[in-house]
């Protein structure tokens, strides 16, 4: 009998438990978001054939691949994160298929691993993303790193029109990536910060151009130059165990700071679902230009436009123009904007302040 009284309060226990367990989740959006799973693409640049940049005899393919499996094992033991290489041994993979593998995979993000090369005794990390245009400098590391198209079998088809030495040829931009342009220039902030602050290490800053590898990829995407194997000291520190542990240690913790604001993001667009009911606070604007340049809104200083709005994203500046809630009047403004010169003009949309696709935000209206 005591038995039997003492089961049922078990079991009356359990149920007011699994209850309150219930009621927590429902009510916790953390709980409710925390079990995404984030994939993180990890490039190893260069591979087999193609051995990258050979400054001091080190071999770049084989530093940036050790640095890869580093980050990547110590990203894998986060729960809540996969991580997929585009390698993991010593293969030559085309450019195009690196960016295919990270689509396929719905990549959260996409990180490529690389080591820079110069005729002087340069020095220092430096992170990427891709850009609209980019300085005569920046343009010579682009071009080395695209220089991997020309091991790939059919390149002339593959990359039918592409100049390596042509600016032009490497500046065209889906939609889909300038919308992820902002969180790709916060991991790389946070990535070259990590360099910095933790490492010391010489900062490069945060660059924009035009890399073929992230041009294939339709999601927030970075590469990273972790220094250069043509400085004999920091050759030698790159290809020791000590600096690719270290290099590897810096990524990880900057990929799961990133991560965990994404996660942030993720409960505070969940905590505002109630608050924005059907349709939220959507605006759609003309994105004419970004870089590092802070330029005065004033319209001759934008080909005649008026209101044209600056907003700071890391040490970059966004222009907009044509700020409206009418999907067909920025549509206007997007043919104004062109009409002026700004051929790769595009729209943006944001809700309640906070960046989404365009198709979100149309399909929301």
């Amino acid at each position: 009998m005591q038995f039997k009284e003492n089961h049922k309060i078990n079991i009356k226990v359990k149920n007011i438990l699994f209850f309150l367990f219930a009621f927590s989740f429902l009510m916790n959006p953390l709980l409710m978001f925390a079990q995404k799973e984030y994939v993180v693409v990890i490039d190893a640049g260069h591979g087999g054939k193609d051995p990258g940049n050979l400054g001091n005899g080190y071999k770049e393919k084989d530093i940036a691949l050790k640095v890869a499996l580093i980050v990547g094992d110590k990203l894998s033991k986060t729960k809540d994160i996969k991580v997929v290489y585009t390698r993991n041994n010593d293969v030559f993979i085309d450019l195009w298929k690196r960016g295919e593998i990270a689509n396929h995979a719905k990549a959260d993000l996409f990180l490529s691993i690389h080591c820079d090369s110069h005729t002087s005794n340069a020095y220092g990390a430096g992170t990427f993303v891709l850009g609209l245009r980019g300085n005569k400098k920046n343009l010579e590391i682009a071009k080395r790193e695209n220089a991997a198209i020309f091991y790939e079998e059919n390149y002339e088809e593959k990359y039918k029109g592409f100049d390596s030495n042509s600016a032009e040829s490497v500046i065209g931009l889906s939609l889909l990536q300038e919308e992820n342009l902002d969180k790709s220039l916060a991991i790389a902030s946070l990535i070259q910060n990590s360099f910095t602050s933790k490492l010391k290490r010489h900062d490069r800053k945060v660059k924009q151009d035009n890399f073929q590898v992230l041009r294939e990829t339709i999601m927030p995407s970075v590469l990273v130059e972790l220094g250069f194997l043509t400085n004999k000291t920091e050759g030698r520190y790159l290809n020791s165990k000590k600096g690719q542990e270290q290099m590897g240690t810096a990524i990880t913790a900057a990929v799961l700071n990133y991560v965990g604001n994404l996660k942030l993001n993720t409960v505070n667009n969940n905590n505002n679902i109630s608050e924005n009911k059907v349709v939220g606070n959507i605006e759609y604007k003309v994105q004419i230009a970004s870089g590092k340049n802070k330029i005065a809104t004033k319209s001759y200083n934008f080909k005649g436009l008026d209101a044209v709005e600056r907003v700071a994203v890391g040490s970059f500046y966004k222009y907009y123009f044509g700020n409206t809630s009418n999907y067909n009047k920025v549509k206007q403004s997007l043919r104004v904007a062109k009409s002026k010169g700004y051929t790769s003009a595009f729209i943006v949309a944001f809700k309640n302040g906070e960046k989404i696709s365009v198709h979100e935000a149309v399909k929301i209206q």
